[in-house]
């Protein structure tokens, strides 16, 4: 919003004229200030406000209060955390921060450069405050709240004076049911105004009420539509949530503009009624074309729609049920204790890892390679399997292979699979390779850079004709598989030393992602904490000093992911019968600068794990284990190894199985 003319030397003389004939005078400068702007004046004044004082008795929030306000807001700031930090990117030492506030012009977190963060403070812009117009006056966040419009406000246009060095662009955030329940903000200095900010934070609005609606409505039908095909997808399109019985339970402000409607005439309707089409023909058309979308008319209007999320299940004639499934359990992973792997459950608050989910995201269900890198151990398989269950695939199977752990005489036969007798030792009636079993859903390549050359052409002539011939066979036989690959190696360096395909590399890099090694991750406590749920099970939960978090949060991981789940793992098969605390003692002295205090330790020899047998164990035998190098460490000493894990002799001898 502001003035027409934003830039350039009219500005400050034309605002300096507009505040002395409405401040002074007590006129309207009609034609020297936006409407939006002359409106919000009005209201400040009307609000008892002068340019020179705001109203008495405006404070912030104590740190306690605005913690309440925070849980009370806990899940906008779930969903728009991630946005705020990935705007945060796009303008760093730039003199700005990013800001949100609740509908009330509550300051809930902000994140921004330093030396502006300090100017800012001086002025409340701080989390705790509240930038309600009532009280700050004319402001891109209270305006934005009043207008229920994204809003600029430059330099002197906000109505006090003290605020004048800011300029703030502001973009309402609507909730899936249409309600207003926040705002985004970016605040910078007047003098360095950046001609994109407005866009930028109506960008990052939209993809919040997004990631909003989604999470509200993961259990339901969504239905995505546009009037153009290419903006399924995107931050434009239309979203209406639709339960399996067909009735419309939520649409978003661009279904409405998109349909022509209001809001009461979609919510609580059948959908027949909303899109003038069958939703249980859009549902069969749907899966016989899972990656496709289909031509509506509403209204006369051609319409591209695509159904997402939770469809009914079919019958036995290919037709949807009329009614509600059955509710089922979630589906628990290999430990028995969690749901199955999503790029949603992935997500755990960092910026540069929720980039990667994003760029994944946008090709989920579409015929299109991925080629994960990052350090070994950065999580490369977990982000495939959660690739492969959020996508249409995920009732397929997920197929693993690891080219850099299998000897190079046994990877042909494992990938392509072999006839019975093709080979010395081989089965008398053959194996399917991994490219078979993959069939109907995805084939993981871990260390896809460690393939031998001769293998990369028969990889190449699959990927490209759609069917595998076993070692020993003749007979092709058609496969349908998605491709994942990960490599931790610089594949474009390894195609010029020829040791990689140039062909190979382009056919398996459709999309590339970089997910970012443990120790350049801003959320490792979340982390610890989502690990240490999967694996206490029925043990009940536990927590971690903040010691313990701190040094986990201080160490290098040159394991990363990998390394942090057997740690997390050993700390907890460590605790007794009835602890839930693990502190700095259960972590292994690798994680310590410096040796444990005399407290913790006594003064015996440091002692650092050696490598489990079997890291994957059950957390019994991983104490047990754990005990036995201890006691082992110390010559049989008991009291010395039960020092060294922090736990008491008798719960040292329940590990090694002796009570």
């Amino acid at each position: 919003m502001g003035l027409i003319e934003t830039t350039g030397e009219l500005h400050a003389p034309r605002l300096q004229e507009a505040r002395q004939i409405f401040f002074d005078r007590g006129e309207l400068p009609a034609g020297l200030v936006d409407p939006v702007i002359l409106r919000s004046w009005e209201r400040c004044r009307r609000f008892g406000l002068t340019e020179v004082h705001a109203l008495p008795g405006v404070e912030s929030l104590d740190r306690v209060a605005l913690k309440t306000e925070q849980l009370r807001n806990r899940y906008l700031l779930q969903q728009v955390r991630p946005i705020m930090e990935h705007v945060y990117e796009q303008i760093r030492e730039s003199g700005s921060m990013v800001i949100l506030a609740d509908a009330n012009g509550l300051l809930l977190e902000t994140v921004g450069d330093p030396d502006f963060v300090d100017r800012a403070d001086r002025v409340a812009l701080t989390p705790g405050a509240s930038w309600d117009e009532n009280q700050r006056g004319t402001n891109a966040i209270g305006t934005a709240l009043s207008e229920e419009r994204p809003v600029e406000v430059l330099g002197a246009e906000h109505f006090l004076d003290h605020n004048g060095f800011l300029t703030c662009c502001a973009s309402p955030i609507f909730g899936p049911d249409g309600v207003l329940i926040g705002v985004l903000d970016i605040s910078g200095d007047y003098r360095a105004t950046q001609r994109h900010t407005l866009g930028l934070a109506r960008l990052s609005t939209a993809l919040a009420e997004k990631r909003l609606f989604e999470a509200a409505h993961a259990n339901d039908i969504i239905a995505c539509f546009h009037a153009r095909p290419d903006y399924l997808g995107s931050p434009k399109e239309g979203m209406a949530a639709v339960s399996a019985d067909g009735q419309v339970l939520a649409i978003n402000i661009n279904g409405l503009e998109i349909l022509g409607i209001r809001r009461v005439d979609a919510v609580r309707r059948d959908f027949s009624m909303v899109f003038e089409s069958s939703l249980a023909t859009l549902i069969d058309r749907q899966r016989q074309q899972p990656q496709g979308h289909s031509e509506i008319n509403v209204n006369g209007r051609a319409i591209s729609l695509q159904l997402r999320g939770r469809l009914p299940t079919p019958t036995t004639t290919g037709r949807v049920f009329d009614e509600p499934p059955v509710a089922r359990p979630p589906r628990r992973s290999e430990s028995g204790c969690t749901p199955p792997l999503t790029l949603d459950t992935l997500n755990t608050g960092d910026p540069r890892l929720q980039a990667a989910i994003d760029r994944a995201r946008r090709i989920l269900g579409r015929d299109i390679p991925i080629m994960i890198q990052g350090e070994s151990g950065a999580g490369k398989e977990m982000f495939a399997k959660g690739f492969h269950n959020s996508g249409p695939r995920h009732e397929g199977p997920f197929v693993a292979l690891n080219c850099a752990s299998i000897p190079e005489t046994l990877i042909e036969s494992e990938l392509f699979g072999y006839q019975g007798g093709a080979f010395t030792g081989a089965r008398k009636e053959g194996a399917p390779g991994k490219i078979q079993q993959a069939h109907g859903g995805t084939l993981f390549l871990d260390e896809i850079g460690d393939m031998p050359l001769n293998l990369q052409a028969r990889l190449l002539r699959v990927l490209q004709e759609r069917c595998v011939t076993p070692l020993g066979s003749t007979r092709a036989i058609q496969v349908d598989i998605s491709l994942v690959c990960a490599t931790h190696r610089k594949l474009r360096e390894e195609v010029a030393r020829g040791s990689f395909r140039e062909d190979l590399y382009y056919r398996l890099n459709g999309m590339s992602v970089t997910l970012p090694s443990l120790r350049e991750r801003s959320d490792i406590r979340q982390l610890v904490a989502k690990i240490a749920a999967s694996e206490v099970c029925e043990r009940g939960p536990v927590r971690f000093s903040e010691g313990a978090l701190q040094a986990i949060e201080s160490y290098d991981w040159p394991g990363n992911i990998r390394q942090l789940f057997n740690v997390i793992r050993v700390a907890i098969a460590l605790l007794d019968d009835g602890e839930s605390l693990i502190c700095e003692a259960h972590l292994p002295e690798e994680l310590f600068e410096a040796p444990l205090p005399p407290t913790n330790i006594g003064n015996a020899p440091q002692w650092a794990p050696a490598p489990l047998e079997n890291p994957a164990g059950s957390l019994e035998e991983i104490g047990r284990q754990v005990a036995q190098r201890a006691l082992e460490a110390a010559n049989g000493n008991v009291s010395a190894a039960a020092r060294q894990l922090g736990i008491s002799r008798n719960t040292l001898y329940r590990k090694l199985g002796r009570l």
